[in-house]
């Protein structure tokens, strides 16, 4: 085992990144980093018939745009390959091989049927249902006998009777299991696969992990690979079992709980680093409280030991507002490039606005959307002329006597604007108001939804300024000839 500390995220490719796997593997990185240490991702895929290519690039796709990179694996390289566990079954058999010969293995040739048979007579006994142990006596003569006529086996881990195995879990404190609870564990399958537990201590010796940290739901595994451990004669690594993470009904987060995959959350338009930075405190806080992170001070504040106990409900409304809050620190250029993907959905974008103007139109939703995809519903009447107006909206104006007279007032008063800047154009709306004895919020009222054909919008001075004085105009006498 290296002094270097090395820890692993090792995800099936059986489905796309989960938000449960995501925090997991964000807490061995910032722990990882925050010790100068090597996070090396790795890939297990010997469930042959579940695991497919599809998920293991959703998987790298979902770390990357995460924002996480790892010192070894897929795409990487590294000197403790392979990182696919399919390609690494040479190194199973020679572990294998040695514990055959150390006596700490042997092949069980039980059938489905006799151990269904063993469980109905230890319930009717009320004795402990496992494995009996039966294979290991054995005669080795009669052994390679039923090997020679290529009978179906699988081998089996001799465990101690009455072995205490207790660890100092760095986020659960000391835990301890007897050993009298458990099977002889099935290490390599009938199919010359290896098991789960059996695997992963191989690949975790091999890749000098020094610490394991992962999410409570492996508790259960822990004994069993301590054993595997302790047959093998090799150190133990430090291990770390963190919270699960819950629905807002207090059980474990699944799909009904909302969406659930990485993937989505970039779908609907969550801006990555907010996504790390909520997902850092699903169990995790800073010394100091703060909520707002950025990934450097993440880095640099996570310890291990603030780890909670406890599982950390997730809070859609909580990650909306924090995305939120990162939006708000775009400027209009950063802004219009992380909008882009949403913006080439709406219909006439770009139009005929330079990159300044449209830099300018998002940053005027800056404060007013939570997430990118709400840009697509909210800004697509600037790139088309409106042909339907709020109801309510023309129901308000009918109480304004005169306003085909004042509309094309309006549109001759913007016409003699000479600086079109917002400061400019709010200060000759405000004096034409006053000039035809209106009130500033009836007129504002009725420009804003002939522009827009809505009642709800950016400020209308700005709005005005980014439309351009012919656009604006245009759109006035359009109004007018429909509504007027």
């Amino acid at each position: 085992m290296s002094d270097k500390i090395r820890v692993r995220f090792a995800p099936s490719p059986t489905g796309h990144l989960h938000l449960g796997g995501a925090r997991t593997a964000l807490f061995n990185w910032l722990f990882a980093r925050r010790n100068d240490g090597e996070f090396i991702l790795r890939i297990e895929d010997t469930d042959v018939e579940r695991s497919k290519d599809i998920f293991t690039k959703a998987i790298v796709d979902g770390l990357k745009w995460l924002g996480m990179d790892w010192n070894e694996g897929p795409e990487v390289g590294g000197n403790s390959g392979p990182y696919f566990q399919t390609e690494r079954m040479e190194i199973y058999k020679q572990v294998i091989l040695q514990l055959l010969e150390s006596g700490k293995i042997y092949h069980c040739f039980c059938t489905a049927e006799e151990l269904e048979q063993m469980r109905v007579r230890q319930a009717e006994e009320k004795a402990p249902i496992k494995y009996d142990g039966r294979c290991s006596k054995l005669p080795r003569s009669e052994v390679e006998k039923r090997l020679s006529g290529n009978e179906k086996h699988v081998l089996r881990l001799k465990i101690p009777n009455d072995e205490n195995i207790e660890w100092n879990d760095l986020s659960k404190g000391k835990l301890s299991f007897s050993s009298d609870l458990l099977d002889d564990l099935v290490v390599v399958k009938s199919d010359g696969f290896p098991t789960y537990n059996f695997a992963v201590v191989v690949d975790d010796l091999k890749m000098r992990i020094s610490h394991v940290i992962r999410g409570e739901d492996h508790i259960s595994n822990t004994p069993k690979q301590i054993l595997i451990y302790r047959a093998l004669g090799e150190k133990i690594p430090e291990f770390a079992h963190i919270p699960m993470i819950l629905g807002s009904d207090k059980t474990r987060m699944s799909k009904r709980h909302g969406a659930t995959s990485v993937i989505d959350y970039k779908e609907m338009g969550y801006e990555p680093e907010a996504l790390m930075n909520f997902l850092a405190l699903l169990g995790w806080s800073s010394e100091n409280g703060k909520e707002i992170l950025t990934k450097e001070e993440l880095v640099s504040a996570f310890e291990l030991e603030r780890v909670s106990t406890h599982g950390a409900v997730f809070n859609i409304e909580k990650l909306k507002w924090m995305n939120s809050e990162y939006i708000k620190n775009y400027k209009g250029e950063i802004l219009l490039k992380k909008l882009l993907p949403w913006l080439q959905k709406v219909e006439g974008f770009p139009g005929d606005f330079s990159e300044k103007q449209l830099e300018k139109m998002v940053s005027l939703y800056r404060e007013r959307i939570k997430t990118y995809d709400e840009i697509v519903g909210q800004i697509e009447w600037f790139f088309k002329d409106p042909d339907t107006y709020d109801s309510k909206g023309l129901e308000k104006l009918g109480n304004i006597s005169d306003k085909k007279e004042i509309c094309e007032a309006l549109c001759q008063e913007i016409e003699k604007i000479g600086d079109f800047q917002d400061a400019v154009i709010e200060k000759s709306i405000r004096d034409f108001a006053v000039k035809i004895g209106k009130k500033v919020g009836e007129i504002v009222g009725l420009c804003r939804l002939a522009l827009s054909g809505r009642t709800a919008t950016p400020g209308l001075f700005e709005i005005i300024s980014v439309l351009g004085k012919e656009r604006t105009i245009k759109r006035l006498r359009s109004f007018m000839l429909r509504n007027l």
